[in-house]
């Protein structure tokens, strides 16, 4: 067991440790960082620890603090945040997303902790900010590191938070590959109703209008009247949820759309499709998409943000423009058409989600970032 006092201690700064893919990377990171050079805290200033924090406490015995944040900017959440990094002696405070960074900047003052900051996303459609104008630059250039998780983000952060190019390096997100149980998944197929002969396309996301998952439905559509059996999984929850389910109804679909709501384990649905889709009006890195190459799944996508740089057009899948219904509707047409050819890209995802987007990847450059390269 290392000295304590050798140990290098990272306080992680977040909104809560819920189920999204900011959670993801961090339970990630943090459950793969070297325990003999790494001790890791959480802070959440959204005031819930969430599922993914509770799990991680139970099964890593990480400790997660959190506070919920007053409207504005609440100097007592700063205060709060301060006290956490001043009596826990932390090296580095890792900011993830814009507000927690906001935060942990200004706690990180006077305490000898230096600043990292991730940035998971954007918000869209993007916009400039007189605000972002005068104070990022500042807060940009007394941070140790700034990190984005794509060069699409990072090309972002230069343009709408004014932060300087020298400043921020792209760490791709990295997940650990996800294991099919055959049992499970049998089990699900016949608990789904979904028979031998069906193909079936879907997602694994929040039922979110930025999702665009009306596009699905449209496709599922005029593939069925085309005369193909698929069936569409949608996996998750959301505030969209009441109306994706009321066009189902009204395309006629529900015998042919599944809802699974909210799943604690949706890896087990996801290794029922044979196409996964990401219709997004934008996205930063999707852990589900790196978890659908991890199961060797092709890709039917939309070419924005950082989905272009993880999906290979034509190889691991197909790119299309955003919000182009019969193109995406051709895209899904042409992997059901060529099904050595949907193998083939399945294969080409696989491979290409082991060479890119490992945990330890990610890791090892974070282990970087703070100062020390790591032993893969």
């Amino acid at each position: 067991m290392a000295d304590k006092h050798s140990l290098t201690r990272i306080l992680h700064v977040t909104f809560n440790m819920g189920f999204g893919g900011t959670e993801q990377v961090i339970r990630q990171l943090l459950t793969n960082l070297d325990p003999q050079r790494f001790q890791c805290e959480i802070a959440c200033i959204d005031g819930e620890v969430g599922a993914i924090g509770k799990a991680m406490e139970a099964d890593s015995g990480i400790t997660i603090h959190s506070r919920q944040r007053g409207p504005g900017l609440d100097w007592k959440t700063i205060l709060w945040l301060r006290r956490l990094i001043k009596s826990g002696r932390f090296n580095f405070v890792h900011c993830h997303q814009y507000s927690p960074y906001t935060y942990g900047w200004f706690a990180h003052w006077g305490t000898g902790a230096k600043v990292v900051f991730t940035e998971h996303g954007r918000f869209h459609p993007d916009q400039h900010r007189k605000k972002a104008r005068l104070i990022n630059p500042l807060i940009a250039l007394t941070s140790h590191r700034l990190v984005a998780i794509s060069a699409a983000t990072r090309e972002a952060l230069i343009e709408y938070e004014y932060m300087p190019a020298s400043k921020i390096a792209v760490i791709y997100n990295g997940i650990t590959p996800l294991a099919v149980e055959e049992d499970r998944k049998q089990e699900l197929l016949t608990e789904l109703g979904i028979k031998s002969g069906d193909v079936v396309i879907g997602t694994v996301a929040r039922l979110d209008a930025v999702k665009n998952q009306p596009m699905m439905l449209q496709a599922t559509r005029t593939l069925i009247d085309q005369g193909y059996k698929v069936r569409l999984l949608l996996v998750g929850d959301g505030p969209e949820r009441e109306n994706l389910e009321a066009t189902t109804q009204k395309l006629n679909l529900n015998n042919a759309v599944i809802f699974t709501g909210f799943q604690s384990k949706p890896a087990d649905y996801l290794s029922l499709m044979d196409i996964f889709l990401l219709p997004s009006f934008t996205e930063g890195t999707s852990m589900t998409l790196l978890e659908a190459m991890s199961l060797g799944i092709p890709t039917v996508a939309t070419r924005v943000g950082g989905t272009p740089e993880i999906v290979e057009d034509k190889e691991t899948g197909f790119l299309i423009e955003s919000d182009d219904q019969e193109a995406f509707t051709r895209a899904i047409k042409n992997l059901l058409d060529q099904p050595e050819e949907r193998k083939k890209m399945g294969s080409a995802a696989e491979a290409r989600f082991e060479k890119e987007f490992s945990v330890e990847q990610m890791v090892d450059q974070y282990q970087q970032c703070y100062g020390a390269s790591s032993a893969h």
